[in-house]
């Protein structure tokens, strides 16, 4: 009796367990995002650059833009866009699939942020929840190591690295 009443106890526990996972479950991308993508959000799926009216698949790495009557996906821009600085312009979040089917309304909706270079970048930030995308800039020392010539001081020249004799 007491093995069927630890059984059910380990069963009812581990079925809790699992019921307990699925509502603490999140959907966070935080570590994906490029360091050039705007602070502020925990979820992204693209970001629409009005400056260049494309966008920025996250889960992809990829850009997305129109060329010759398509859209095309890449790892880089077209060199028509060779100026474009990601850094210093204007990201708007798209968390909807396949944002360019209706890119005249965000072309529209978005039109007054182009040539903006006010947003603050993850690069940027100080936020804790960023600490994987920015690295604290440390003050390097620089040591300089002299070499000393063994056989100016009576020394063979048979060392091979294993520091002076005396």
């Amino acid at each position: 009796m007491k093995k069927i009443i630890l059984t059910a106890a380990i069963l009812v526990s581990s079925l809790t367990v699992k019921i307990a996972s699925a509502q603490i479950s999140l959907s966070i991308n935080i570590g994906s995002q490029p360091e050039w993508g705007p602070v502020g959000y925990d979820h992204v799926d693209y970001y629409y650059l009005p400056d260049i009216d494309s966008y920025y698949d996250i889960n992809a790495h990829q850009y997305v833009y129109f060329d010759n009557n398509a859209w095309v996906h890449g790892a880089m821009l077209p060199p028509r866009f060779g100026n474009y600085d990601v850094y210093h312009s204007y990201k708007v979040v798209v968390n909807e699939r396949n944002p360019w089917v209706r890119n005249d309304v965000y072309k529209r909706k978005y039109a007054s942020y182009r040539g903006r270079h006010d947003q603050v970048v993850i690069r940027d930030s100080h936020d804790e929840k960023y600490r994987n995308h920015y690295v604290e800039r440390k003050t390097v020392r620089r040591v300089d190591v002299v070499k000393h010539d063994n056989r100016s001081h009576g020394h063979d020249d048979h060392d091979h690295g294993r520091g002076h004799r005396d």
